[in-house]
């Protein structure tokens, strides 16, 4: 995987509207591309501009300097999330250090901030997420199988060591959260994974999980994941044909079972399924529902 920089013309995003999916403010993301090359990767789709999006990672070189230019001129101390687009610990992350160098910048400044990540490199920074505000931590699980993972998420850190990042980051007073999507229809929409996934996270100490059981395909995305699918999921992509056709949203034909069946679990467990935003004013922290 190439590693080329580029420059960052701005950093923080303001969110639009309430975000109902991870409670944010702000977003960022401080490269561009992700190594952990996802088959089903929105971020490969035509709209993101990314070019050589399975060859190349770009690094935003000048990201920290203008990260701290921008928090100094915020006055709403909303959650930034960072992750949005790509996995900011993700390989290149080990050796370039952008994600610690930025949570070092978010703690001077007291924002809340949620990481969303598929690994486990994310416990090296324990140390600067008990120095924020409020630090949430989301890993993606959508398989305990790891040998289903390594081929649907071919470099991505196994689900087996992201349940032990969860279990850490609980045990250090971090909140840990699963993000449970996508969940890949005819892969992994089935009543089992779908049990597996709430029990793990259960156990490792996880206090919500967001979930959508279904992916999204368009363009780019589309045709690689087919491609996957064909040599991977022999006979699956007419099957996806057949049911989907061409629409961007695509819901699992069990989503209605598999959604009351988790809801079900996650009560059960008392693990919440929804978030809420937080901003920090004067010094203390405020709850927005």
């Amino acid at each position: 995987m190439r590693i080329r920089e580029i420059e960052a013309k701005t950093l923080l995003q303001r969110v639009k509207g309430p975000d109902t999916w991870f409670g944010l403010t702000y977003s960022m993301n401080l490269y561009r591309g992700c190594a952990h090359q996802c088959i089903y990767c929105d971020t490969r789709s035509a709209c993101y501009e990314i070019e050589d999006f399975d060859h190349e990672v770009l690094v935003k070189h000048n990201a920290l300097d203008l990260l701290e230019k921008e928090l100094r001129a915020k006055r709403v101390k909303g959650t930034i999330g960072l992750g949005s687009i790509n996995d900011p610990y993700q390989p290149v992350e080990a050796e370039r250090g952008l994600t610690r160098g930025a949570l070092e910048r978010i703690a001077k400044h007291r924002f809340p901030v949620h990481v969303l990540t598929k690994s486990d490199l994310v416990l090296r920074d324990l140390d600067l997420l008990k120095q924020v505000p409020r630090a949430v931590v989301s890993l993606t699980i959508t398989t305990t199988d790891d040998a289903l993972a390594a081929v649907v998420e071919p470099f991505a850190p196994p689900p087996s060591a992201r349940l032990r990042a969860l279990r850490a980051l609980a045990e250090a007073g971090i909140e840990a959260r699963i993000t449970l999507m996508p969940i890949l229809p005819f892969i992994e929409d089935a009543e089992e994974n779908v049990r597996a996934i709430v029990e793990a996270a259960h156990t490792c100490g996880v206090t919500a999980i967001v979930a959508s059981f279904g992916m999204t395909l368009r363009d780019r995305c589309r045709d690689h994941y087919y491609a996957k699918l064909d040599e991977r999921f022999p006979g699956l992509r007419e099957r996806y044909k057949r049911t989907f056709g061409e629409p961007y949203v695509c819901p699992s034909p069990s989503a209605t079972r598999l959604g009351g069946l988790f809801r079900e679990l996650c009560q059960r467990h008392g693990i919440a399924t929804h978030v809420t935003s937080y901003r920090v004013s004067h010094g203390e922290q405020l709850s927005l529902l």
